[in-house]
């Protein structure tokens, strides 16, 4: 009978999203929501303003210098608008190094475009970026102008060498300028945008700070930025118009997200009570270590060696049992109020799980059970044998 009342409470109640984003969310930052606003209401334009100092100073910068932008829609209408802003329509040539979706998705993104792209350098999905091999690319090929990589690639879980890349990028006789899509890890992982040497540093609201979807932002080195003038492939992702707009009279030049603003500001000010990224780093990190832990008693062992994983999200293969069906346990663990995340490697049949958002080590711990639960009705024999 307990039990029975316990999994209608589960099947009921709020899942919680272990993803990269969308992700859960506190009461304060869903409250936040409930206000309407205008969009060229002094209320609004002050939060937005607050929102874009706050972000630099997350990356260790401040304006002039520095600029924030912020661009209505996904991380990847922020990581378009850059690219396609940034490469200058005569003469700029994009060399993009890609080990897993999101990296390929900047080359995808650079070939509708019309951008010129130089030879990607690749690695595999669940190993982190060769920084010489990154360097020596752009080295070898004088026409490159532009380097684009992902800070944290959440396909797998690997965690790049951002700063030794940007480092060895600045040393180059003629220095490309250094776009990271910081994604899933600005907000945790240290983001000091000027040590990286970085140009443009894109991520969305919804991810380590812990906001709702509806804007991205791009940290932006105020000559590189002001060097996109007339560069745009896009009306409405126009970065430097849109920063324009922005440095004008504080509003969008379209409409912008303002329910998604007021959610993100209130997400900003828990994120400072937290101890800014250190202390969201300590908590996400303990939430993979219960993970680990947990899924290591159950058979499973990551797909990524610890030395390139990042704490956002982990992935694990799927077991090798003829009863195991990802579908049925993805659905089952549903109804007991818990969303994984189905895999997106290329090479493994896998799924992830995600350790942002608002989780502890209770959840982790309570997701790891209610795997083993659905593992043993589907009939299972655990601990799991994983497919190679």
């Amino acid at each position: 009978m307990r039990k029975n009342t316990l999994r209608r409470l589960l099947s009921t109640r709020v899942p919680l999203l272990f993803t990269p984003g969308p992700l859960t969310t506190s009461a304060a930052t869903k409250s936040a929501m409930q206000t309407d606003l205008g969009s060229r209401d002094g209320r609004f334009l002050r939060v937005v303003a607050d929102v874009r100092a706050s972000l630099l100073r997350m990356g260790g910068v401040a304006a002039p210098a520095y600029e924030c932008v912020l661009t209505q829609g996904s991380g990847t209408f922020g990581v378009e608008s850059v690219l396609g802003s940034a490469v200058p329509r005569h003469g700029g040539k994009l060399l993009v190094a890609a080990n897993g979706a999101y990296g390929e998705r900047m080359l995808a993104i650079a070939r509708v475009l019309g951008i010129p792209l130089a030879p990607p350098v690749r690695a595999h999905e669940r190993e982190a970026l060769d920084a010489g091999a990154v360097v020596a690319a752009a080295a070898a090929d004088p026409g490159v102008t532009h380097v684009a990589v992902v800070h944290h690639e959440t396909t797998a879980g690997v965690l790049n060498p951002v700063a030794a890349i940007g480092r060895g990028l600045a040393a180059l006789p003629s220095p490309p300028a250094f776009i990271v899509d910081s994604m899933s890890a600005f907000g945790a992982y240290p983001a000091p945008v000027a040590e990286w040497r970085a140009h443009f540093v894109v991520s969305s609201s919804n991810k380590c700070i812990e906001g709702v979807p509806g804007f991205s932002f791009a940290l932006c080195e105020g000559a590189a930025l002001r060097a996109c003038k007339g560069n745009a492939r896009s009306l409405s992702l126009d970065l430097h118009a849109q920063w324009a707009g922005l440095a004008g009279n504080g509003q969008f030049r379209f409409t912008p997200p303002t329910h998604a603003l007021l959610a993100f500001s209130a997400a900003l000010a828990q994120h400072e009570a937290e101890g800014g990224a250190p202390g969201r780093l300590r908590r996400y990190a303990a939430n993979h270590g219960a993970l680990l832990r947990g899924m290591a008693a159950l058979g499973f062992k990551p797909y990524v060696a610890e030395r390139d994983a990042g704490c956002i999200i982990t992935t694990f293969l799927v077991p090798k049992d003829p009863h195991f069906n990802f579908a049925g346990a993805y659905d089952a663990l549903v109804q007991r109020g818990f969303v994984l995340y189905p895999g997106k490697t290329t090479a493994a049949d896998s799924f992830r799980v995600g350790s942002i958002g608002q989780l502890d080590v209770r959840d982790m711990e309570a997701v790891v059970q209610a795997l083993k639960e659905v593992l043993l009705e589907q009939g299972v024999a655990l601990p799991v044998v994983q497919a190679e």
